[in-house]
This record gives structure tokens, C-alpha cells and sequence, in this order.
């Protein structure tokens, strides 16, 4: 497929009736690993775990070392990869230029609970950006209302992801990611006010099945860094193994 085509895939399966799942990848082998799974219809990348990758906090890697590897990952793969981009690095609309030119066709990009007007703007800019590609851009606009929100009540936070989910679909984002263990009420609130298949979810322990999320009118799951986390788990796991004189496990699979 072409990026344009790719793109117009994405947006197709965000707008599916069926829930879109995710499974975060970090790196070219992460990402073949997944791809060639037969369930997996598009790649997502985790900021988080790439910054880990080369040894930066989230949200503090520089932006050409993120491009670069969301862009090799792009290239690894013949599925649509959507790119955690953090909060555009200062000029959202560049950066998704660049991320285009990379072969990324959607891309996560956070509000950090910027002013409402600001946060709006940078969303038009990426709208522009994608427009003047020529690709059909997969926005899937982060609101940190819930994540962010400090000591609000909930039901506070929800009113204000909603208003500003509401504000980012207007300025054309394709959907709206609400990160937060999010309940079944919680949930319904947000597709109530935002719409359904227009709000994104992440898969935390705690949060219901992608299936339950489907029935309330989801459109996406991710699973962000802790992806990372479980392989990382399992090797230390393997590793202390090793150490008290195990094996490596039969049936490893060679998947570089």
C-alpha cells in the first residue's frame, strides 16, 4: 500500500464498528514481531517505551530521534503505523510533516491540558499539515483531562475531556484519546458526549476488555508503554531463570 492508502485504511478501521486494538510497539523488531500476527491490522507506537529505549524520561527524547525511529518502524512493516508523537515538540504541525514524510499515517498527540483555544490550534495545525501531504491523517487528538486533572471529581474531569473531545472532532481530529483506567460509567459518559467510535482508551490493569469497551461504542485500544513493561518483565524473569541454572525454553521462536 501507499501512505495514502495506508491512511485511508486507518481511518476506515477507526470508524468500524468493531474496536480497533493496538499493541504498542517500540523498535523495528518489536514492531515485525507483532506485524506478522494475523489479528494485527495497524501498528501503534509507545512514546513512552521509545524514549526508554534510548534512555529518556517520556516526553523528554528529542523529536529527530523519535521521527527516526517511528519512521524505521514505518518502513519494517506494510500496515499502517500511528505514532505517538507526545505533545508535537513545540510545532505540531512540523512535526507531523516530518512524521509523514517518514511513512506515519496517524499519530497519538496530547493536549497536556494546555489552554482550550491553544490546545484547538494545535490540532487545526496538524489537520493542515496532514491536508497539505495529501494524506488522510488519522488524528487520534490526546485529552490529559483525566490523567491530568489533579484533585477535580471525576465527574469534573469527564465534563472537561468531553468539551475538549468535542472541540478537537470540530478542528478534525478523526478520534479522541481519553488515557485513564476508565469503568463502564466512566466510559459511557465519554461516548455519550463524544461520540460513538470517536473515543480512543488505553488497556490498563484494572480497565475492562477491549470487548467491553467495543459494546459501550469504543473505537480504539492501546496499551502504551506497558507493552514494553511485560517483555521487560519476562526477560528479567528469563534472566534469573538462567542465573539459577535453567534453559531457554523450548519452542522460542526466532521473530528478527
Amino acid at each position: 500500500m501507499t501512505n495514502a492508502e495506508k491512511a485511508r485504511t486507518l481511518t476506515g478501521l477507526y470508524e468500524a464498528s468493531e474496536i480497533l486494538r493496538v499493541v504498542n510497539v517500540w523498535d523495528v523488531v518489536s514492531a515485525k514481531a507483532i506485524a506478522a500476527l494475523p489479528e494485527t491490522k495497524a501498528l501503534a507506537t509507545a512514546g513512552h517505551s521509545i524514549a526508554a529505549t534510548f534512555g529518556y524520561p517520556d516526553g523528554q527524547i528529542p523529536r529527530e530521534l523519535m521521527i527516526d525511529m517511528v519512521g524505521r518502524i514505518a518502513a519494517s512493516v506494510e500496515l499502517p503505523v500511528s505514532a505517538d508523537l507526545d505533545d508535537g515538540y513545540g510545532d505540531a504541525g512540523e512535526t507531523t510533516r516530518l512524521a509523514i514524510g517518514a511513512g506515519i499515517v496517524g499519530a497519538n498527540i496530547e493536549d497536556r491540558l494546555k489552554p482550550l483555544a491553544e490546545s484547538v490550534a494545535q490540532v487545526e495545525a496538524i489537520v493542515r499539515a496532514a491536508e497539505a501531504e495529501g494524506i488522510a491523517f488519522a488524528l487520534n487528538a490526546r485529552t490529559d483531562a483525566i490523567v491530568r486533572g489533579g484533585d477535580k471529581p471525576l465527574s469534573e474531569k469527564l465534563s472537561d475531556a468531553v468539551e475538549r473531545g468535542r472541540a478537537y472532532l470540530d478542528a478534525g481530529a478523526t478520534a479522541v484519546f481519553v488515557p485513564g483506567v476508565l469503568d463502564a460509567d466512566a466510559t459511557r459518559t465519554l461516548v455519550d458526549g463524544i461520540g460513538v467510535n470517536k473515543v480512543s482508551v488505553i488497556g490498563l490493569p484494572g480497565a475492562l476488555a477491549a470487548a467491553e469497551y467495543e459494546a459501550l461504542g469504543v473505537s480504539r485500544i492501546s496499551y502504551g508503554p506497558v507493552t514494553q513493561r511485560v517483555a521487560l518483565t519476562r526477560l528479567q524473569d528469563l534472566a534469573t531463570d538462567l542465573y539459577a541454572n535453567g534453559v531457554i525454553p523450548e519452542g522460542t521462536r526466532a521473530l528478527n
